[in-house]
């Protein structure tokens, strides 16, 4: 499954939105999907970690997915990629996140793009809901983005 969202948001310079893409911590608040973050202490590696729990509603039933995922990555300001990294030797299914910003005549542009590899998140029903929080999704980042104090 591959999926791309895009938001413009007028009067937001680039580096404002970057800020709030290029580092997993930041998307709780933005991003219902990603129920909780942890950053990974690695003092013997440069890329920064972080373990992920994903989490999807239908009504009263939850999936909930655990992630450890790599910023492979980083171009201040314009690009952030992430990419599912285990260390525990399973066969595991390929999760890559994508961010990148970019200039407009009145603001800036996100473009985030989400590959998934396995089959159970890419079922009709599931995919439904990953659209669903998109949508939530885009109206909480601008939001955030356009609240002085976020």
């Amino acid at each position: 499954m591959r999926t791309t969202a895009e938001l413009d948001l007028p009067d937001c310079t680039p580096a404002a939105l970057f800020e709030h893409v290029a580092d997993l911590d930041r998307y709780p608040p933005w991003m219902r999907l990603v129920h909780r973050v942890e950053r990974v202490e690695r003092p013997d590696e440069e890329r920064p970690v972080w373990d992920v729990e994903l989490r999807g509603r239908l009504g009263p039933l939850a999936r909930s997915k655990r992630l450890r995922m790599m910023r492979t990555v980083y171009e201040p300001g314009r690009r952030a990629r992430f990419e599912r990294v285990e260390t525990d030797g399973r066969d595991v299914a390929e999760w890559e996140l994508d961010a990148r910003v970019e200039a407009t005549d009145d603001g800036a542009r996100l473009v985030m793009e989400l590959g998934y590899g396995g089959e159970l998140w890419g079922s009709g029903v599931l995919r439904r809901v990953l659209d669903d929080e998109i949508r939530r999704g885009r109206a909480a980042l601008r939001t955030l983005v356009n609240d002085p104090a976020g």
